[in-house]
């Protein structure tokens, strides 16, 4: 039986998305139809076609005789990607309540940025009267480590989520100079801790991002992708370790966050895998 239209278009689609999600799980940037095929199960030919249109929406661009990478159409759409953004009363009422559940932690909502690379930026936050810089958190450490994805458990519950191929790029970027005395320091520890992170659910710091702050972050995902995560510090002589009630409601506003993007409160945008 012939395919309609309609269904011609959607298997396209598909194939399409196969390829272009292949560049994001294939180690490099540059890769030949052929690794394609492989990585995508079509063929070599429907690659080459996948591949050739694609160039001129500027999703795909060739590189060297054979050779093609993701073009700034490809660019552009991840950017648009990563506009997700909670809405804000939303957002506000459900980081208020993780702050009382905490006994007033310093509550974040940190999602990927849409600039600068992997990072995240921080969305919203419920701090009560607190002036982070007189908690000893500087305003460069806001614009630094807080931004780095390879520091706190803010950074980490992200990055335990994200393609590998980013993850490396993340990797070899330097600790920002004013991480905290329990930073990452040792790339194999680092790559452990994101293992934890995936297996657990949740990320915990010991004065990663500021010296006498400890952290706890559990990422936030919606339909199936990774959006940012929501994050609690406290004083390191407060919350030595972190009890079961805090981790408990990190992981209800993290759910909370999941369920509004269900109910539209997230934009209509979409991101990377989770």
């Amino acid at each position: 039986m012939a395919k309609n239209g309609n269904q011609g278009g959607s298997d396209h689609a598909v194939r399409v998305f196969r390829v272009q999600r292949a560049f994001t799980e294939l180690e490099g940037q540059v890769h030949g139809p052929g690794e394609l095929a492989e990585a995508t199960g079509l063929d070599d030919s429907t690659v080459h076609r996948i591949l050739q249109s694609g160039i001129y929406d500027g999703i795909f661009a060739r590189e060297g005789r054979g050779l093609y990478r993701l073009g700034s159409g490809a660019a552009r759409l991840g950017l648009k990607a990563l506009t997700h953004a909670p809405n804000t009363a939303e957002a506000h009422g459900v980081l208020e309540e993780m702050r009382k559940a905490t006994d007033g932690g310093l509550v974040f909502l940190f999602g990927l940025a849409p600039f600068g690379g992997a990072r995240k930026q921080c969305l919203d936050m419920a701090v009560g009267d607190s002036d982070l810089a007189e908690l000893g958190i500087s305003r460069r450490a806001l614009l630094t480590v807080f931004q780095s994805l390879r520091t706190g458990a803010c950074g980490r519950a992200i990055l335990a989520h994200l393609p590998e191929v980013i993850q490396e790029g993340v990797l070899a970027e330097p600790l920002p100079a004013d991480a905290g005395p329990g930073a990452f320091r040792d790339e194999e520890a680092l790559l452990a801790s994101l293992r934890a992170v995936r297996e657990q659910g949740v990320a915990i710091d010991s004065e990663e991002c500021a010296a006498d702050w400890n952290g706890l972050a559990v990422p936030v995902g919606w339909d199936g992708l990774i959006m940012g995560s929501v994050a609690v510090l406290k004083p390191k002589e407060a919350m030595p370790q972190w009890t079961a009630g805090i981790l408990g409601a990190m992981k209800g506003a993290a759910k909370a966050f999941t369920e509004a993007g269900g109910l539209g409160a997230w934009s209509s945008e979409t991101a990377s895998s989770f």
